[in-house]
């Protein structure tokens, strides 16, 4: 049973892993690499290592998809400034 459990969770990760790479749009794909920090996750908990677990968890699941998307809109926010000298404001 141990060992399904690793097979089905290395599929899972290398499918979810094959989506991140072949992912084009930046913000699409920080979602994916938050699935993919919960399946890598996943796959170090059935591997009996429920501290790397935990920090695959706070920084492949929460901290780098946000700070990809905090990018992401800073540079879209840079590419289009806001008009209010047009309007007068």
């Amino acid at each position: 049973m141990n060992n399904t459990l690793i097979v089905i969770a290395l599929l899972l990760t290398a499918v979810t892993a094959t989506a991140a790479a072949l992912t084009r749009d930046p913000v699409r794909q920080a979602a994916v690499l938050a699935l993919l920090g919960l399946c890598l996750a996943l796959l170090f908990t059935v591997l009996q290592a429920p501290d790397v677990a935990l920090s695959q968890l706070g920084v492949g699941s929460a901290i780098t998809p946000l700070l990809i998307l905090l990018t992401v809109r800073r540079v879209r926010r840079e590419e289009h400034p806001d008009d209010r000298s047009d309007r007068g404001e």
